[in-house]
């Protein structure tokens, strides 16, 4: 029977103990970035709002509703919290194409609705947010 050697190699200490004549570079200045202008995402080309006609609060859509975005008619399948705040809550509405099947979301915030809509069309399993919205009525 053969005996195995440990092989304990050099301690932590022993390997980096002897680095006082060690030089160490300069650190890279830090890159700063210009911030670009917030551009309402609510508009078309920053100039003109969104129309919004509604026939009732946006909080009360339900499952079976009917909403037009832009040119595009949908049906809602369910109005949602993604992300609940202190002061106002990040909204959904769940909303399909009856006649091709797609899948689209409407995000909002309910207490500032013209400037906070963001559209989206879900592709495969991500959802692409799509041009600005210009008008939408229910």
């Amino acid at each position: 029977m053969v005996k195995k050697k440990e092989n304990k190699g050099m301690s932590l200490d022993d390997a980096f103990g002897d680095d006082d004549d060690v030089e160490y570079a300069e650190s890279k200045p830090q890159k700063t970035t210009p911030k670009k202008e917030m551009k309402s995402k609510s508009t078309s080309s920053g100039d003109s709002p969104v129309k919004i006609k509604q026939s009732k609060p946006i909080l009360e859509l339900k499952k079976g509703d009917k909403i037009k975005i832009n040119s595009l008619n949908l049906e809602v399948d369910a109005n949602i919290i993604l992300i609940e705040h202190d002061n106002d809550n990040e909204m959904a509405l769940e909303l399909f194409d009856p006649k091709t099947d797609k899948d689209y979301q409407l995000r909002y915030f309910p207490k500032r609705l013209k400037d906070s809509l963001e559209f989206y069309e879900l592709d495969e399993i991500i959802y692409n947010k799509m041009d600005d919205v210009k008008k939408v009525e229910w």
